[in-house]
């Protein structure tokens, strides 16, 4: 199904996937943090990269499963991709900051 994926989509699939392997680092990174310390902030940190895990998953599953739902919209699908890139962008700079 792969090759039935235009660039854009196929773009958006590789930056989920990307996104994936982010925000397993900082989420497992937070998890430690949280039996470490307790502390509610980093319970909610490790929330959000749990969550954010899951969407980017969905997303992946949903880009090859259901590509028909973009196909006739190019203008979707690089709508997509853009907002795949910028969260890539964001989730580097955060596990950046979280590893260091």
């Amino acid at each position: 199904m792969a090759g039935a994926m235009g660039p854009w989509m196929l773009g958006a699939t590789v930056l989920s996937g990307v996104n994936v392997l982010l925000l397993t680092v900082v989420t497992v990174i937070w998890l430690r943090n949280y039996r470490t310390f307790g502390s509610k902030m980093t319970a909610g940190l490790a929330v959000f990269g749990v969550a954010m895990l899951l969407e980017n998953i969905v997303a992946i599953y949903f880009f090859f499963s259901s590509g028909m739902l973009y196909a006739d919209s190019p203008g979707v699908e690089q709508s997509v991709a853009i907002l795949r890139a910028i969260q890539t962008v964001a989730l580097a700079f955060l596990t950046y900051v979280t590893a260091e």
